[in-house]
């Protein structure tokens, strides 16, 4: 059996290298954001200022209580916001610089970059196909607007059905218990905490959010987001002002990294120009989330007056996942000089733990630099736990109403526990895959309503009143 696992695991490890490779996923996320960034005139730049000047505006730890009717356009950003920041701007940032090299983070901006166009594209789109579930409760999401805005055929129902399932095994299991994990490891090494001491917690904790629905899920996201964001930047910024002589040093070895990896690390570590883009890109896309599908879940149910003044806080989310929290780790990490290679080429230390040395060596000792971090850790990846929950549950309302959810609940604090306790590489290449496969049937329902997208915007602009059955295929 142990023989079968380590052949299938192998075997998806393989898969996965091909689809988060340069030849898959890379050039179709990224240029879905190039042609959304050409064809809606680079709203990422022009919508901006608007969307900053949206989220503060719209600031609450205590908002409107969410229900039914959905959320407050700030508890919906905060809910995206809380998937998006999560494990993959701690240890896959680390993972994108060891194996990219610096340069590899220079290629993860310029992903963002054409992300903030896509992600307003779908925040936009899950606005206009929004709907209500068979008990009233304001839904919405790619599976919605897959199977509605390509006709209601039978291929179109499919490929909604198709993805529908592939995010409720990502995300909602899969994902969750990688998440889970991730949590318990940080905390057995920083406290000695058992695993399943962490994992019981856990899932008590998360069982009892889910079970308050929607409005206990954006009661906690509006809360926990700001405040996690916040201190851990603060933080962040203190270690590297402490290192501040190495700033210039570090923009240095990250843009000549881009294009000359062998003149920063060495041509003896295998760096090449391809394999930082490869590394970046793909880790960059897998933290912020543009065009994966996941986010719109979110933006859909935010209650607004226009898609467009949701659409630019999805522009505004990712920013602050890549620009704001993934650079604060970037940062951190190169200016302390943690990353050292052995005589054998390999990093002496990697994952979280690099994030942990730097900051243990300028706060206060190695005690509390891993047991920030692995605070840190904890409300990122557990608000992410609560954010894929929910994701996964407006899937599940799709496929079988409201009478799948409780069955829903009890497994995904299942899978939440047994996460905590195992560490199953298969289980994390299987996220990965369905992550990835996923991607595809999200972004040909976007390609296709590209043009709703183009008129939403236009319309927007000329200040005409939003009516969805304008829009509406």
């Amino acid at each position: 059996m142990d023989a079968f696992l380590q052949q299938l695991t192998d075997f998806v490890s393989k898969a996965n290298g091909f689809v988060w490779g340069p030849y898959f996923l890379i050039p179709l996320l990224c240029g879905t954001g190039l042609i959304f960034t050409i064809l809606l005139k680079g709203v990422q730049f022009a919508k901006f200022g608007q969307g900053w000047k949206r989220l503060f505006g719209n600031f609450s730890l205590s908002g409107e209580k969410a229900g039914k009717h959905g959320m407050s356009s700030f508890q919906a950003v905060a809910t995206a916001i809380a998937a998006q920041v999560g494990t993959g701007n701690l240890v896959g940032a680390m993972t994108a610089l060891v194996m990219g090299g610096p340069g590899a983070i220079f290629w993860m901006w310029l992903a963002a970059l054409a992300g903030m166009a896509t992600n307003f594209a779908e925040a936009c789109i899950a606005q206009v196909y929004k709907t209500k579930d068979d008990s009233g409760q304001v839904v919405g999401g790619p599976a919605y607007y897959i199977s509605q805005g390509l006709g209601n055929t039978g291929f179109s129902k499919f490929l909604g059905g198709f993805f529908a399932v592939a995010i409720i095994l990502a995300l909602g299991f899969m994902g969750n218990m990688v998440q889970a994990n991730s949590i318990s490891d940080a905390f057995q090494n920083a406290f000695h905490i058992p695993t399943y001491a962490t994992g019981i917690v856990l899932a008590v904790i998360a069982g009892i959010i889910f079970m308050g629905g929607v409005k206990r899920i954006a009661s906690v996201t509006e809360k926990i987001v700001p405040i996690m964001a916040i201190v851990y930047i603060f933080v962040g910024l203190i270690v590297v002002f402490v290192n501040a002589a190495h700033i210039p040093d570090m923009f240095r070895v990250i843009f000549k990294g881009a294009f000359n990896p062998r003149a920063v690390w060495g041509g003896a570590l295998g760096f090449g120009m391809a394999r930082a883009a490869r590394y970046g890109i793909a880790r960059g896309l897998f933290s912020n989330e543009a065009g994966m599908g996941s986010t719109p879940h979110a933006h859909a149910v935010a209650t607004v007056d226009h898609p467009v003044e949701q659409g630019v806080l999805g522009i505004v989310a990712v920013f602050i996942d890549t620009f704001i929290v993934l650079n604060i780790t970037v940062f951190t990490v190169l200016s302390s000089s943690v990353i050292r290679f052995n005589a054998n080429n390999e990093p002496v230390i990697k994952g979280i733990q690099l994030v942990q040395e730097a900051f243990s060596q300028h706060l206060f000792g190695e005690s509390f630099g891993y047991a920030f971090i692995a605070a840190c850790l904890l409300f990122f990846a557990f608000s992410t736990i609560v954010g894929w929950y929910y994701f996964g549950e407006a899937n599940i309302r799709y496929l079988f109403g409201t009478k799948g959810l409780i069955p829903y609940q009890i497994l995904v604090v299942g899978f939440v526990f047994l996460g905590s306790l195992l560490k199953i590489d298969l289980v994390w290449e299987l996220s990965d895959l369905f992550n990835g496969i996923m991607v595809v049937p999200n972004l040909i329902g976007l390609l296709v309503l590209s043009g709703t997208v183009a008129k939403l915007l236009k319309d927007y602009n000329e200040g005409k009143p939003f009516d969805v059955s304008t829009y509406k295929k």
